[in-house]
């Protein structure tokens, strides 16, 4: 199977287990389920949640390595990823009309209600793992690994909203490189690094490789976000399904502001491959780790 075939693999994998979760009964708050359903189920990479059952998949022993014990956090960890989505599209934030070709949340609905799914999705995120590891006890199973995993989750999600919230309060401000490499680590980096070690504590992997997946993890996760920098400079608005120049428009500090864009396609490539030869020792069980290292500097979109 080549790289393309084995994404679409995990792509449909992820996409029909988040089809799965979701609620279509009859209720007075319908809406807001159906507020939910229309940004999770949008589109998008699923890089994320793939990053989980890719590291699993790499850094298993057994003979039977299935991804159900990964479930629970592969569908939470989109589930918090859109979450993110829609209150960045909000006006308060970014105020984007456009998400993955279609209209943002709150242009679909409204404002309020995209609050409120994006606090859903979050919820509904820490709702789904809980009641795994509950009746995992109620089973009289062991939970440590799954509480690690948790913690990471929910500390990465803070991450998150704090890199989130110093972009927003740094637009039209000069800023060090030291403080805007600090809200890629954060704002995109943690729940790609959260992904990753998530996949590592599910498969039990030692220390060594622990150590060895997450320095991959990190040198992806700014790739991923010096590539948007890149994109949204230079990328196609039909093929991104978004606007392009956002970040020029809100004078925002960017690679490519702070570095030119040659220098960023550099520091772009240098760290990519930086991150391959940190999981090199894997050899052909790498391959798709690998491969999506050079996905994410490539991508169009």
């Amino acid at each position: 199977m080549n790289f393309k075939e084995e994404l679409k693999e995990y792509q449909k994998y992820v996409n029909d287990k988040l089809q799965e979760s979701i609620n279509y009964e009859k209720c007075p708050e319908e809406v807001l389920n159906a507020s939910t359903e229309y940004s999770l189920m949008a589109g998008g990479k699923r890089i994320r949640p793939i990053l989980i059952l890719a590291t699993y998949k790499m850094l298993c022993k057994n003979e039977n390595c299935n991804y159900d014990k990964c479930l629970p956090y592969v569908i939470s960890m989109e589930m918090i990823h859109n979450f993110s989505l829609i209150h960045d599209d909000l006006p308060g934030i970014d105020n984007d009309d456009m998400r993955h070709g279609k209209l943002t949340n709150h242009k679909a609905f409204n404002e309020a209600t995209a609050i409120l799914a994006g606090d859903k999705l979050l919820n509904g995120a820490y709702n789904n793992i809980s009641s795994y590891i509950c009746k995992k006890i109620e089973e009289g199973k062991n939970v440590n690994n799954d509480v690690k995993a948790m913690q990471i989750l929910t500390n990465a999600t803070d991450r998150m909203i704090i890199g989130e919230y110093i972009d927003t309060e740094s637009e039209n401000k000069e800023i060090p490189i030291e403080l805007l490499d600090y809200i890629h680590e954060n704002k995109t980096g943690a729940l790609i690094e959260a992904a990753v070690k998530i996949g590592a504590i599910m498969a039990k992997a030692s220390k060594e490789d622990f150590e060895s997946v997450s320095t991959y993890a990190k040198k992806i996760g700014l790739a991923f976000q010096i590539k948007d920098d890149i994109l949204s400079e230079i990328g196609d608005e039909k093929i991104m399904g978004k606007p392009v120049g956002n970040d020029k428009e809100k004078n925002k500090s960017t690679y490519v502001s702070m570095y030119g864009l040659e220098v960023a396609e550099d520091i772009l490539e240098n760290i990519t491959f930086e991150a391959i030869d940190s999981i090199h020792k894997y050899g052909e069980k790498a391959k798709f780790l690998k491969e999506l290292a050079m996905y994410i500097k490539d991508r169009e979109k």
